[in-house]
């Protein structure tokens, strides 16, 4: 901002006080521009950290799914007859860890 050129219609020039006064407002548009993209910036820091932790919750949620489900199906194979049931407490399982990584995006997600 410091190439901006004042117009002056009437060829005089700007006292010294209107220089000083439009400096000073000049200086104030400038540093509350700085500070706004400042806080634009600290949101997004605060907002990637909110997908950086509902990544790794969900990340954890899949592998623990994963794991219940091969026991499921190994547990199956072994007694057949409790495949049905052994279904049921994994889908509840599943559906467990989907209610925990959307509590934990909702809580997350209040605090940035």
């Amino acid at each position: 901002m410091s190439n901006i050129e004042l117009f002056n219609p009437v060829g005089g020039s700007l006292s010294n006080r209107s220089s000083r006064s439009l400096s000073r407002a000049l200086a104030d548009v400038h540093a509350g521009s700085a500070v706004q993209v400042a806080r634009i910036e600290a949101a997004v820091a605060r907002h990637e950290s909110v997908v950086d932790g509902v990544t790794a919750i969900a990340g954890a949620a899949m592998r623990h799914v994963a794991m219940v489900s091969q026991a499921e199906q190994q547990l199956a194979q072994a007694v057949p007859m409790a495949s049905g049931r052994l279904a049921a407490v994994a889908d509840m399982h599943a559906l467990a860890m989907t209610g925990i990584v959307m509590d934990a995006a909702r809580a997350l997600g209040r605090m940035a």
